[in-house]
C-alpha cells in the first residue's frame, strides 16, 4: 500500500540582528504560509518550519554597538519576530533557533559525516586579515575600506553596500579594523573549504533537467525561470570550494581536535537549521523526524525564500545534503523577488518602509489590520518580477475588494437569511442555477494555481467567486420579489444558494486571510476549519451538495472590513495618511540635504574680487603620511601653480593628468603639510559625497578668466 505523501516546507531562517520588514514577509514567510494552509485543508501531513539565524559577526557587531552581549541580541530579536510572525498568522509549526543544543548538536554531526568520509573537504592555510590591539583574526564584517568598484569609503570587506560588489577583504583600499580603528595585518591561518566544484556535473542535470541519480526527481518547467537562470549563471561560471569554516569566538565550535578558536560558517551553519528544527518538533510531538527528511519519493521539500537566497538553497544546500548522502533535495524553490517600498528600496537607516511589528502597532486600532496587510501583500506579491507596496495601493485592495466585493456580498446574504429567514438556512425548491457552473472553473483554476505556487492569481480567483455570488445576488434581487411575493420560492433559492458560496468561501479564503475566514464561519454557524475540510467543501460544491445544511442556524452580520475612505469616519484614513506623511517628510529632508542651504547673500563687488582662470593638471601625487591630499601642479598658461587639494580619496594622481580645471588664482597662499598651496581647484559635490571637477568649455585656453 502507498503511503501518504509528506512535505516538509521551510522559509529563509530570518537573521536575529534586527526586525523584519514587510519586504520579508512578502518574500519567503507570507507564501510559505499560504501554501501550508493549503496543503493542511487538503488533508496532507505537512510540517512547516523556520527559526532565527543567530550566529555570525553582524550579530556580534550589533552587540558591540549596543553595548550588550551577543546573547541579549538574539533574544531580542528572536522574540519580536517569532511573537510578530505570530500575530500575523504565519503558522509555522515549529519556530525554532541556531543557538538552541539540539541545533550545536545537528550541525556538528553534520559536519563530522562530512569531514568523515575524507574526500568532501579540504585544508588550506592561507592569510587572512588580524587585529593586533585585540589580538584576533576579523570576519569579513569587521573590515572596512575603500570600494576599490566605485569609491566608497564605507565598504565592509564582503560587500561594498553603496554599489553592491561582492569583495574580499584584500581587495578593499585602506582596510581598517572596525574593533580597533587600525589597519590590520595579514597572518596565516588554516580553515576547512567544502569541495562544491566536484558537485558541479550533477547539480547541473538536476537544475537544468530535473535528473538526479538517473532518476527523474523533479519537473524544470515548474521552476521559476529567474531561480534556474541564476542557478544556471553561477555553475556557467564555475563553482569553487567554499570555506565553512571561520575565526570567531561566537558560534558553533569546528568539532575537531585541531580547529580551536574556529567557527562553523554561518552559511553552513544556518541551513541545517531546517533540520535542527524538524528533530525539536518531532521530538516534541512524538514523530520521527527522518521522515521528513529521508522519505524518498513519499517526500517533497520546498524552500521558500528571496532571490538573495537561491544559490544558497538550489546549489550550495543540495550539494551538502547530497554529499551526506541520505537527505532529500528540494522539489522547488519558488523564490519571490524583492518588494520595494513606495518605489524605493527598504532602508532602515532613511526610515524608509515599515517593518512587520511597526505596522501591527501603528494600525492597532485597525479591525482585521493582519489580513488587510496579508491581502495586499499577496495580491501585489513579487513571484516572477520586483514589485512595489504603495499605501494607495494598499487602500484600494481593502476598500475595493475585501470590503465592496468581499465584505458587501458576506453581508448581504447574511443580513437577508437573517431578516426572511430568521438566520436559518432554507431549503431550496430547485437544484442550484445553472449560472453558477462558473463557480466550479474557478475552482480548478484556483486548485491548480495554487500548486503552482501561483498565490498572487489563487487569491484574484478567490475574488472572481466572491463577485460571481455579487452578480447572482443582484441578478435575482431578492428584496424586490419579497415586495411582491414574501414566499417566493425564488427567495429561497437564491438566499440557500448564496449561503453555500459563502460556505464555501469561508474555506478558500482561509490560507490567504485565515482570521476573516475564521469570523466568517462562526457568523455562518459553521465550525472551525480542520484538515480535509477543502476536499470536502470543493466536492459539495462539484455534487451541489449543501456546505450549510437547510435548517441550520447562522448568526448575526458583522462587518468584516471598515472601509479606510469613510466619509464619516476618518479614523482609518488618519493612519494611513499619518504613514505618508511620514514619506514626504523623509524626501522633503533629503531634498534638502542634496541641495544644501545657500550661502549669505554677497554683494556684486565681493564677486569681481574673484580671479578664476582657465588650467590644466600637468603633474599630480600624493602627499607623503597625509591620506586625504593630493600636490598638484597646474598650467594657467602664463605660468604654472602648485596647488594642494583634499581629493585623494577620489582621484587617483595618475587619472587626472590632462584634466582641464577652473583655479581660484587670486587666494592668498597658505601652506598645507609644508607644501604652499597657490590657489583652490573648483569642486562639486553630490548628494552622496562624491566629488567632481568643474571645467570650462572644451577648447578654451588655459589662463582664461571666467567673468
Amino acid at each position: 500500500m502507498k503511503k501518504d505523501k509528506k512535505y516538509l516546507l521551510t522559509s529563509a531562517l530570518p537573521y536575529a540582528n534586527g526586525a523584519l520588514h514587510l519586504g520579508h514577509l512578502a518574500g519567503a514567510y507570507l507564501p510559505a504560509d499560504v501554501y501550508a494552509r493549503y496543503l493542511r485543508l487538503r488533508g496532507k501531513d505537512v510540517v512547516f518550519v523556520c527559526g532565527s539565524d543567530e550566529h555570525g559577526a553582524a550579530i556580534t557587531m550589533r552587540a558591540k554597538k549596543e553595548n550588550i552581549s551577543p546573547q541579549e541580541i538574539i533574544d531580542k530579536y528572536h522574540n519580536l519576530n517569532k511573537g510578530t510572525f505570530e500575530k500575523l498568522g504565519i503558522s509555522f509549526d515549529y519556530y525554532h533557533r541556531t543557538s538552541a543544543d539540539l541545533h550545536y548538536q545537528t550541525a556538528q554531526e553534520f559536519f563530522k559525516k562530512l569531514y568523515q568520509q575524507g574526500d568532501q573537504f579540504e585544508e588550506r592555510t592561507n592569510e587572512q586579515y588580524y587585529d593586533e590591539e585585540f589580538d584576533q583574526f576579523l570576519a569579513d564584517r569587521y573590515i572596512k575600506g575603500t570600494c576599490p568598484k566605485c569609491g566608497h569609503e564605507e565598504a565592509y570587506g564582503d560587500q561594498c553596500e553603496n554599489c553592491g560588489s561582492a569583495l574580499s577583504p584584500t581587495e578593499l583600499i585602506n582596510p581598517v579594523s572596525t574593533l580597533s580603528g587600525n589597519k590590520p595585518i595579514l597572518r596565516e591561518t588554516k580553515h576547512w573549504y567544502f569541495k562544491l566544484d566536484k558537485h558541479e556535473d550533477w547539480l547541473r542535470e538536476w537544475i537544468d533537467k530535473g535528473i538526479l541519480d538517473g532518476k527523474q526527481h523533479h519537473d524544470p518547467k515548474t521552476w521559476k525561470k529567474h531561480v534556474t537562470g541564476q542557478c544556471l549563471s553561477w555553475l556557467d561560471g564555475g563553482l569553487q570550494a567554499r570555506a565553512i569554516t571561520r575565526d570567531l569566538d561566537w558560534g558553533i565550535p569546528v568539532p575537531l581536535p585541531d580547529a580551536e578558536g574556529k567557527v562553523l560558517y554561518v552559511w553552513f551553519d544556518a541551513p541545517i537549521g531546517y533540520i535542527s528544527a524538524t528533530r525539536q518538533w518531532a521530538q516534541e510531538n512524538g514523530k520521527n523526524w527522518e521522515d521528513y527528511w529521508k522519505g524518498g519519493d513519499d517526500l517533497e521539500l520546498v524552500h521558500f525564500i528571496g532571490k538573495d537566497n537561491i544559490v544558497f538553497h538550489c546549489i550550495v544546500f543540495p550539494a551538502m545534503l547530497k554529499a551526506h548522502g541520505d537527505y532529500n533535495l528540494p522539489v522547488n524553490v519558488p523564490a519571490n523577488q524583492f518588494l520595494n517600498f513606495e518605489g524605493q528600496k527598504f532602508s532602515k537607516s532613511r526610515g524608509w518602509g515599515i517593518e512587520q511589528h511597526e505596522y501591527l502597532e501603528k494600525f492597532k486600532d485597525f479591525p482585521n489590520k493582519e489580513d488587510a496587510l496579508r491581502y495586499a501583500l499577496i495580491r501585489n506579491m513579487p513571484e516572477n518580477r520586483d514589485s512595489d507596496f504603495k499605501w494607495d495601493e494598499f487602500v484600494d485592495f481593502h476598500d475595493k475588494e475585501l470590503a465592496d466585493n468581499l465584505g458587501n456580498f458576506l453581508n448581504r446574504v447574511v443580513v437577508l437569511a437573517n431578516k426572511y429567514f430568521e438566520g436559518a438556512v432554507p431549503t431550496p425548491g430547485l437544484p442550484w442555477p445553472s449560472t453558477l457552473g462558473g463557480v466550479e472553473e474557478l475552482l480548478d483554476k484556483w486548485t491548480n494555481e495554487l500548486e503552482s505556487f501561483h498565490f498572487k492569481s489563487a487569491v484574484n480567483l478567490v475574488m472572481e467567486i466572491s463577485s460571481a455570488g455579487n452578480t447572482y445576488l443582484q441578478d435575482v434581487s431578492p428584496w424586490k420579489i419579497w415586495k411582491e411575493d414574501p414566499d417566493s420560492l425564488e427567495i429561497k433559492d437564491c438566499i440557500f444558494t448564496s449561503l453555500q458560496i459563502a460556505g464555501l468561501l469561508s474555506v478558500i479564503l482561509s490560507p490567504f486571510v485565515p482570521f476573516t475566514a475564521e469570523k466568517v464561519r462562526k457568523i455562518l454557524g459553521l465550525p472551525a476549519l480542520e484538515a480535509g475540510d477543502l476536499e470536502a467543501a470543493i466536492h459539495a460544491w462539484k455534487k451541489q451538495e449543501p456546505i450549510l445544511k437547510p435548517g441550520s442556524k447562522i448568526g448575526e452580520p458583522e462587518i468584516l472590513f471598515a472601509k479606510i475612505n469613510n466619509k464619516k469616519d476618518q479614523s482609518l484614513k488618519e493612519i494611513v495618511d499619518s504613514q505618508k506623511q511620514q514619506l514626504e517628510a523623509i524626501l522633503e529632508e533629503e531634498n534638502k540635504m542634496e541641495h544644501p542651504a545657500l550661502k549669505p547673500e554677497i554683494q556684486f563687488e565681493d564677486f569681481t574680487k574673484l580671479d578664476i582662470r582657465t588650467g590644466t593638471i600637468i603633474s599630480a601625487e600624493k602627499v607623503k603620511k597625509a591620506d586625504k591630499l593630493l600636490k598638484i601642479e597646474v598650467n594657467l598658461g602664463f605660468e604654472k601653480r602648485t596647488v594642494v587639494s583634499g581629493i585623494a580619496k577620489y582621484f587617483q594622481p595618475e587619472d587626472i593628468i590632462g584634466q582641464q580645471v577652473l583655479v581660484l588664482v587670486n587666494l592668498a597662499p597658505r601652506k598645507l603639510r609644508g607644501i604652499e598651496s597657490q590657489g583652490m581647484i573648483l569642486m562639486a559635490e553630490d548628494q552622496d559625497g562624491k566629488l567632481g571637477f568643474v571645467n570650462a568649455p572644451d577648447g578654451w585656453p588655459e589662463g582664461w578668466p571666467v567673468a
